[in-house]
């Protein structure tokens, strides 16, 4: 390798600094530095990504990843570090204060749903208690001590739970597959768990059974008569450095006496929307996110904002929306506030009564209206 200045015979920087034994120590102890860095960020890299799955080719799975069919390419390690140089960040406050809401009923005969936070749903339908991407951590990360911060309490204390009896997990981002919480939920309920290819092995590795694997349109049979189908997603799906798509994204549908309720996860606007839609044509309730869209450029492929949102409510003809994925952590550039204000304004714009698509707060239910047609 050559160290010489191009522009003279002067010897360069590294060769220049080597020919003194004080200055060749401090070079190579700062290049000893950073492979150790380097080294030890691979190493906590590899040590968080999990195991990839191993099945037949699809047409969203290519033997070795899996991709969005019809979606636009996902955004690259240029494109982060330009949105991470170019933040316009909204308000978020350092923590709002906020009493739990009232312990939920033990068991429903029709159909209520509780808002815990973020993404993380009590659906109680048909008499089965059913959790949606648990999350009652403080942080969102790997280790405790870093990582997006909760800004506001979980909206029901995990002591005042019903008993639950089954959890959907729709991908293994943190905000959705938070490791401590599985643990407890495992240990206290011993719910059945219903998951996207390759989540499983995952849970199997940090103690928690009871699992299933599911593909897209995979159906299984919960008991009380409720049918649960997997639904495609257009997102993406990693936990450490080296695991990027190597496991699957989905949604969920829940049909019953109560009537079908849709769970979307985390998912950009896609034509998946549209092949949802023609299967399900009675939707009474459909979860939708409406937070982590900003900037647009970047977020747009993998997570909907709230006007997007609002139309897709209009799509599945859902007879009720809720909010989901807003309010609890600073994800993106959209502030606390941002989303619902958004909601309504394009509730008001489209000319739907905001009682049909709502935003609850922490801890708040929803006794949900029966579909009128």
């Amino acid at each position: 390798m050559d160290t010489t200045d191009s522009d003279s015979n002067r010897p360069g920087v590294t060769e220049q600094a080597l020919k003194s034994p004080w200055k060749r120590r401090t070079v190579l102890s700062a290049l000893g530095l950073l492979g150790v860095g380097g080294g030890a960020i691979a190493a906590l890299g590899y040590s968080y990504s999990v195991p990839p799955y191993r099945g037949p080719v699809s047409d969203h799975f290519d033997g070795d990843k899996f991709f969005n069919p019809g979606a636009p390419p996902q955004r690259g390690l240029i494109d982060v570090l330009r949105w991470m140089t170019n933040r316009e960040m909204g308000m978020w406050p350092e923590f709002t204060p906020a009493d739990p809401g009232p312990p939920p009923p033990k068991r429903v005969d029709d159909l209520r749903v509780t808002f815990v936070n973020h993404s993380s749903v009590l659906i109680q339908m048909n008499g089965l208690n059913i959790l949606t991407d648990p999350v009652w951590s403080e942080r969102i990360s790997p280790v405790a001590w870093v990582g997006p911060k909760r800004h506001c309490p979980v909206g029901i204390r995990f002591e005042d739970l019903p008993p639950i009896d089954v959890i959907l997990l729709t991908h293994n981002h943190y905000d959705h597959l938070d490791a401590p919480t599985m643990r407890r939920l495992a240990r206290d309920h011993r719910p059945r768990i219903y998951t996207a290819l390759g989540n499983t092995a995952f849970l199997e590795t940090i103690g928690v059974g009871n699992a299933h694997d599911m593909d897209w349109w995979d159906q299984t049979d919960l008991g009380n008569g409720i049918r649960l189908t997997c639904t495609p997603a257009q997102h993406f799906a990693n936990r450490g450095l080296f695991d990027r798509d190597t496991t699957l994204w989905c949604g969920f549908m829940l049909e019953g006496t109560a009537g079908q309720i849709y769970f979307a996860g985390d998912t950009g606007v896609g034509p998946h929307f549209d092949r949802i839609a023609d299967r399900f044509t009675a939707i009474r309730l459909a979860l939708l996110p409406i937070g982590a869209y900003r900037p647009r450029w970047f977020m747009s492929p993998v997570h909907m904002g709230p006007d997007d949102a609002v139309l897709v409510h209009k799509r599945l003809n859902a007879a009720a929306s809720m909010g989901i994925h807003f309010g609890t952590f600073a994800q993106a550039d959209d502030g606390e506030e941002e989303p619902v204000e958004l909601l309504n304004e394009s509730l008001d714009n489209e000319g739907i009564p905001r009682e049909r698509f709502r935003a609850l707060k922490n801890g708040e239910g929803w006794d949900i209206p029966p579909r009128t047609a």
